[in-house]
């Protein structure tokens, strides 16, 4: 297989969450690729103004309104994918939430719906589409976003954490799983740092106390001032699918820096200790 994002002109990419955002970025991305591309999304009006935005560009697109949380959703997002286009070759699992504030305080309904959507979602989407994949008998790639809050759990944020934890447990076993099958579908773990969206200004009404404002005004700033563009997030992330990466890492720097102390951490068995300044 080329190690070339040309490789993916003219395939069939499935993405979701990709009204806005870093779903947003990769269905342009992909767009721009060359690629056909599904757009899946639950708000309907913000999908349907992505997908005239890329028409207008010149990119065959398809948007369907689509409830990760609900498998009967996703499985009618994974029919209309094959009546249009009749097969499938990039799956990007992207769709998510946050909600902030204490662990303890964040209402239940947050909780579920955190774990139904960020964790659920992703798994219905790889039920309904993986069996798909293996069928078709066809090199493929499946794209799912994690974070580096993935691999470095933060204070009132516990929810987002717990399911960026998963997902880095929830694909490597997809890809043991592919292994197994001798499948050539790649799978790769996406670990985004700080990506200029929307994703803290929509969470800031889900936040308890006056520490999870803070605390979310702070990531808004660092993500302004510091972050990539969707853009920008997608393109790099593209290049290292391409060279057949697991592990892509858009923003290397954030991993690099905190992943041996973390690692020394537990290898030492040290007691966590708080560093804001991270």
């Amino acid at each position: 297989m080329s190690t070339s994002v040309e490789q993916f002109a003219g395939k069939i990419a499935v993405i979701t969450g990709a009204s806005a955002g870093i779903g947003h970025g990769f269905a342009s991305q992909a767009a721009a690729l060359g690629m056909k591309v599904v757009l899946a999304d639950i708000a309907r009006e913000r999908l349907e103004g992505a997908a005239e935005t890329l028409r207008e560009g010149g990119a065959e697109v398809l948007a369907v309104v689509t409830d990760v949380s609900d498998p009967d959703s996703v499985e009618a997002l994974a029919k209309r994918t094959i009546e249009h286009f009749g097969s499938v070759d990039m799956l990007v699992n992207n769709a998510g939430i946050m909600a902030m504030g204490w662990s303890w305080e964040i209402p239940a309904e947050k909780w579920d719906a955190m774990l139904r959507i960020n964790i659920g979602g992703y798994v219905n989407v790889l039920r309904a589409f993986v069996p798909r994949m293996i069928e078709q008998g066809t090199p493929g790639w499946i794209m799912q976003l994690s974070s580096i809050g993935g691999l470095f759990p933060s204070p009132l944020m516990a929810p987002y954490s717990v399911t960026k934890f998963g997902t880095l447990a929830l694909t490597e076993s997809l890809h043991y799983e592919l292994q197994m099958m001798q499948s050539p579908i790649q799978v790769s773990v996406v670990m985004p740092d700080s990506v200029k969206s929307d994703i803290f200004v929509a969470a800031k009404s889900a936040s308890t106390r006056p520490e999870a404002d803070a605390f979310n005004q702070s990531l808004q700033q660092r993500a302004e001032e510091t972050g990539i563009t969707p853009e920008e997030h997608a393109r790099r992330v593209f290049e290292q699918v391409a060279a057949g990466q697991y592990w892509v890492t858009p923003q290397p720097e954030a991993i690099d820096e905190g992943i041996m102390p973390r690692a020394a951490m537990i290898r030492d068995r040290t007691t966590p200790v708080l560093d804001m300044g991270q």
